[in-house]
C-alpha cells in the first residue's frame, strides 16, 4: 500500500498537469485534498475545509454530526462573550459575620461567589494575604460558603479544601508563585495564611464584605481552559445561561440548513446527546472569530495556537514549518470513540483558511495521527504562515486582583 503522502504528492503533480483539476484550483478548490481525505483520514470520516470567502475547499461527510467532544467548548466561549464580553471578571466576596479585635475575627468568615471557575491555590493565598492586612489572623468561627462554590477546579460545596488552601496548606509552588510577583518579598518569607479556631459564631454584627476577589479577565481566562481543555466549562455554561441556551445561540449563528446539526446537552464535551457537523463546526468558529474580532481580538486570544501554548496542542504541528501555523481546539472523548480537531490556518496566498476534522470510531492516538498527516498536507498545500501571535507567559493569579472592600489597598 502507498504511503498517503506519498499518494497525495503524486496526486497534485497529476492536478498540476490535468486542465480540469487546474481550473478548479485557480476557481479556489482544492481538488486533490479529497483524495487525500479519503487515504489519510478514511472514507467515511467528516473533514471541511472552507476559504476566508466562504468557498468550500474540501467537503467529506460534512453534513453528518457526530459527537465533537470538547469542540463544544467553541459555542460554550462565544455564548460567554456575548453575556459578558472580554472584560468580564467573576467575583468571589469574603466577609466577616463579628468585629476584629487583636488579629481575630469574632464570628465566621463567609465566601461567596458568581461562578469564577479558575479560583485556585494561588488565589486563595491572594485572598489571605489581603485579609492578613487588615490584621486579620484568626477567625473563631469557620468559612461557611454561601451557595454554589468552585475551588482547584472542583465542587467545593462545604469550603472544605479552601478552608485549608486559607489556612496555608497549599503546595510549595503556589506560594512561589505569588512570592515572585512581588519583587520586594522575602525569598523565604511565611504563608500567608488564617486560623479557623471552628467555634460557635456569636452573631454579634452583621456581615460586612472584607475582601473582593476578582478573577482575571474572561478572555484570557477562557483562553487557559481552552489551551488545556479543561471540563470546568460545565458550570461556565450554566453561567452563559445553560446548555440549552448555548445551543440555541450556536443555531442562530449557523446558516439554515445546518441548525439540526448541532445538537448539545452541555457545554463541554461529555454528555453523549452532543453532536455536530464539521461544516457546522467551521461556521462556529467563524462566528466566535467574528465576535472577537468586534472587540479588537483574534481567535489566538482565545484558543491555543499549535506548537506553541501549553495544553492540548503543544506538542502537535509544532515541527519548524508547522509551529504557529494552526490555531485551533481539540476534541477527544474516548467513550464515544469521538476526536476532533478544527481550527484555522493564516496563508499568505488564500487569506485564513478554517477546517474541521471530526473523527468517530477511531481509536484516539490513531485519530490524532491522521489529523496531524492530514493538515501537514494541507499547510503545504496552503502556504501556510505563522499567525501573529507571542504567547503571554503571565501567571494567571498576576491578573487576578483581591481588593480591600470600600476603599484601596493600602
Amino acid at each position: 500500500m502507498r504511503d498517503p503522502l506519498t499518494l497525495l504528492a503524486a496526486i497534485l503533480l497529476s492536478a498540476s498537469c490535468g486542465a480540469p483539476a487546474a481550473a478548479a484550483t485557480r476557481a479556489g478548490g482544492l481538488p486533490a485534498l479529497a483524495a487525500a481525505a479519503r487515504s489519510i483520514l478514511g472514507a467515511g470520516q467528516g473533514v471541511y475545509v472552507e476559504a476566508s470567502d466562504g468557498t468550500p475547499l474540501l467537503a467529506q461527510a460534512a453534513a453528518r454530526p457526530v459527537h465533537p467532544a470538547s469542540v463544544s467548548k467553541v459555542p460554550t466561549t462565544l455564548a460567554l462573550l456575548r453575556k459578558f464580553g472580554p472584560e468580564h471578571r467573576f467575583t468571589t466576596t469574603f466577609s466577616g459575620t463579628g468585629p476584629i479585635e487583636g488579629g481575630t475575627l469574632a464570628g465566621n468568615l463567609l465566601v461567596s461567589s458568581d461562578g469564577d471557575p479558575y479560583f485556585v491555590d494561588e488565589n486563595a493565598l491572594l485572598v489571605a494575604e489581603r485579609l492578613n492586612q487588615l490584621g486579620i489572623r484568626r477567625v473563631t468561627g469557620t468559612l461557611q460558603p454561601l451557595g454554589a462554590l468552585t475551588f482547584d477546579w472542583q465542587d467545593d460545596t462545604d469550603a472544605a479544601r479552601l478552608r485549608l488552601a486559607l489556612s496555608g496548606s497549599v503546595p510549595a509552588a503556589a506560594w512561589a508563585a505569588l512570592r515572585d510577583l512581588n519583587a520586594t518579598a522575602p525569598a523565604a518569607g511565611p504563608v500567608p495564611s488564617i486560623q479557623f479556631l471552628n467555634g460557635a459564631d456569636p452573631g454579634t454584627a452583621p456581615p460586612r464584605p472584607l475582601v473582593i476577589h476578582r478573577s482575571q479577565p474572561l478572555l484570557t481566562l477562557a483562553k487557559a481552559l481552552n489551551d488545556y481543555s479543561n471540563n470546568i466549562f460545565k458550570p461556565l455554561a450554566d453561567a452563559a445561561g445553560g446548555a440549552a441556551a448555548v445551543e440555541a445561540l450556536a443555531r442562530s449563528v449557523v446558516p439554515a440548513d445546518m441548525r439540526s446539526e448541532i445538537t448539545l446537552g452541555d457545554g463541554a464535551g461529555t454528555d453523549p446527546r452532543n453532536r455536530l457537523s464539521p461544516r457546522a463546526a467551521v461556521k462556529l468558529l467563524r462566528a466566535l472569530e467574528l465576535e472577537l474580532t468586534a472587540s479588537g481580538h483574534a481567535l489566538v486570544d482565545i484558543l491555543p495556537v499549535a506548537g506553541i501554548d501549553t495544553g492540548t496542542l503543544q506538542q502537535r504541528l509544532s515541527a519548524p514549518d508547522e509551529a504557529g501555523r494552526v490555531v485551533g481546539k481539540t476534541g477527544t472523548f474516548g467513550d464515544y470513540g469521538a476526536s476532533a480537531l478544527i481550527g484555522a490556518i493564516a496563508t499568505g496566498d488564500r487569506g485564513t483558511v478554517y477546517f474541521a476534522i471530526l473523527n468517530h470510531g477511531v481509536p484516539v492516538p490513531e485519530a490524532r495521527r491522521r489529523q496531524d498527516r492530514f493538515l501537514h498536507a494541507l499547510l503545504g498545500q496552503l502556504h501556510a504562515v505563522p499567525w501573529n501571535y507571542r504567547r503571554d507567559a503571565l501567571p494567571a493569579v498576576a491578573r487576578a486582583e483581591a481588593l480591600l472592600a470600600g476603599g484601596a489597598l493600602p
